[in-house]
């Protein structure tokens, strides 16, 4: 769907004309205007029920990236509110999610390897002002198109990788372990060397949240399962003096609003290459989670309104030193599924994220670090789905592969190349596809005028002595031509034809390379005595063709506007020939 600029609310009964088509409509105008009476309900509600899982899962993804956990607080404030009055998606939940997370941890790892929090806080606010920067950049150059660069199973692969990696740095936490931040294979040589020095009572603590999470999750679906394991933990924190035993609690929260961040500018240099991937995987997942959530009876999501509407939540963000953020699949399916209408679910859901920054702050301060560590993997694992791998190798073994590969970019050389090698691998494999189109040998289903590809399944489909039909498919140019020309050339060997008709029906384009190439191989062929036709020329192909020495050449008995016609004239000519 092409990306559209404005949209006129009809909901009203309101007619479209031309001045409401040309004027332009901020998009918190859009669904202000069409509001209804009876969707107020379900979008508190629905604002409430969100809030309930974003705040504690942003919390717990603030220590993924080694910062406090009131930088979830923040992230699940101001840029929910900028993208609810500038998004176009009416039920998309804009806050941090795991993959996020894990990139911003790589890359503030890098910059602030001492992990010092006053510097974690500004080089965190650097990256998140420049991701912002990438994506508002990014819409004012018109790249929404962009967000289907990656291939499906390329993102499989890369969020299994993801989860995986979250998954052995939160572990320790789990076990009560304190181990230095590392890559997939250090965190697990680590978890293994430690494993003699696990809290029991940290892992208890750990192990029951875990056991209440994906229990609730399991039979309650609709109970909000991280607010329920966060007030277990803080309950038993309270009452049971679980941090005498041992248990690390998440501390002293600074209580109120958000004080003003200035992002750390000295690592812009170091920092905007990483900015860069994190950007994209951020519009990549919101503009997924929008388009898997979005009704058919609202206006559709404009890519690269998006793109400015994610840019500056972010750029908002960093001014309070919040997370990366995009919208997330999870809190998005909550949102929409608990009765969202517009963005109104997300404003009550940042609300809710206001209070407990100025009411709730003691109480979380009591949280074990353990049940935030349980949240974390809770959720992550749910981004490893070996169904998804087992349908696509049921499918496409090559594209199995590519999924494989992306995980395995991102468990063993890192999140952020592990991105770059996952991009770099959709890249190779739509090379590979353009540069490898197909090359049929037609036959002709008896008694009727269907043809298609000779195959085993079909071994009474007719073919004609001397005349080798072939069908090509998509685009013919200077990167894939000689390629095809090689098949071709296979196909004419072993048949040893008299002529080759060559069907160009879905040839959408033939590029002067390629034009060039046929008209070698043509006089190539016809001094061996074996004639070319061309067959279901499409107007372009046919004015290229014309315009050059191969249609001189073949001239109008050699091109053929049907594979019936071109038949019909093979048979006649035989025919012909056969005559004394």
């Amino acid at each position: 769907m092409p990306d559209k600029e404005y949209w006129i609310d009809t909901s009203r009964g309101e007619k479209p004309n031309v001045a409401s088509r040309l004027k332009p409509a901020l998009p918190v105008f859009e669904w202000l205007r069409g509001y209804q009476n009876d969707w107020l309900r379900p979008d508190v509600i629905a604002g409430l029920t969100a809030a309930a899982v974003v705040i504690p899962k942003a919390m717990a993804y603030a220590t993924i990236a080694g910062l406090p956990v009131q930088v979830g607080l923040y992230t699940a404030f101001l840029p929910m509110i900028i993208y609810a009055l500038l998004g176009t998606s009416r039920a998309l939940s804009v806050s941090t999610t795991t993959t996020l997370a894990i990139l911003v941890a790589a890359e503030l790892g890098k910059v602030v390897p001492k992990g010092d929090p006053a510097t974690l806080l500004t080089a965190s606010a650097m990256l998140t002002l420049l991701v912002g920067a990438a994506l508002v950049l990014a819409s004012l150059l018109r790249l929404g198109f962009v967000a289907n660069f990656i291939s499906e199973p390329v993102l499989i692969g890369f969020k299994a990788g993801i989860g995986l990696v979250i998954v052995a740095d939160q572990v320790p936490k789990v076990l009560g372990l304190h181990l230095p931040r590392g890559s997939f294979v250090q965190d697990l040589l680590g978890i293994l060397g430690g494993l003699s020095h696990t809290s029991a009572t940290t892992l208890v603590v750990g192990l029951v949240m875990i056991a209440l999470l994906v229990g609730i999750e399991r039979f309650f679906p609709r109970v909000p399962a991280p607010l329920v394991a966060v007030a277990a933990g803080i309950a038993g924190a309270a009452l049971l003096g679980l941090q005498a035993h041992g248990v690390k609690l998440v501390g002293h929260i600074p209580k109120g609003l958000p004080s003003f961040t200035l992002p750390d500018f000295s690592l812009a240099a170091q920092l905007w290459p990483g900015a860069l991937g994190i950007a994209l995987m951020s519009f990549t997942e919101t503009i997924a989670a929008g388009r898997a959530f979005a009704r058919t009876d609202e206006p559709p999501l404009r890519a690269n309104q998006e793109l400015l509407a994610t840019g500056l939540a972010n750029a908002g963000g960093a001014v309070l030193g919040a997370l990366a953020a995009g919208g997330g699949t999870t809190q998005t399916a909550v949102n929409r599924l608990a009765g969202a209408r517009t963005q109104l679910s997300e404003l009550i859901t940042a609300g809710g994220a206001l209070v407990t920054m100025l009411l709730l702050s003691p109480l979380i301060a009591l949280m074990p670090e353990a049940t935030l560590a349980a949240v974390v993997i809770v959720y992550s694992i749910g981004l490893i789905k070996p169904g998804e791998f087992r349908a696509i190798l049921d499918i496409r073994r090559t594209e199995f592969y590519w999924a494989i590969a992306a995980l395995a970019g991102v468990v063993l050389l890192g999140t952020l190349k592990g991105i770059i090698f996952a991009i770099v691998v959709s890249a190779v494999a739509l090379a590979h596809q353009v540069a490898n189109p197909p090359v049929y040998v037609l036959g002709r289903k008896p008694g009727t005028d269907v043809f298609r590809p000779l195959s085993k399944e079909h071994p009474e489909d007719e073919t004609f002595p001397g005349l080798l039909l072939v069908r090509l498919e998509g685009r013919i140019f200077f990167f894939n031509a000689e390629h095809i020309a090689n098949k071709i050339g296979l196909l004419i060997e072993e048949a040893k034809p008299k002529i080759v008709a060559i069907h160009l029906r879905g040839v959408p384009d033939l590029e002067y390379t390629a034009l060039k190439m046929l008209i070698e191989a043509e006089k190539r062929h016809r001094e061996r005595g074996i004639s070319l036709w061309l067959v279901g020329l499409n107007p372009e192909v046919l004015a290229m063709v014309r315009r050059s020495s191969l249609g001189e050449t073949l001239g109008r008995e050699g091109m053929h506007f049907t594979l019936e016609v071109a038949i019909a004239k093979y048979l006649a000519v035989l025919a012909t020939h056969r005559t004394p």
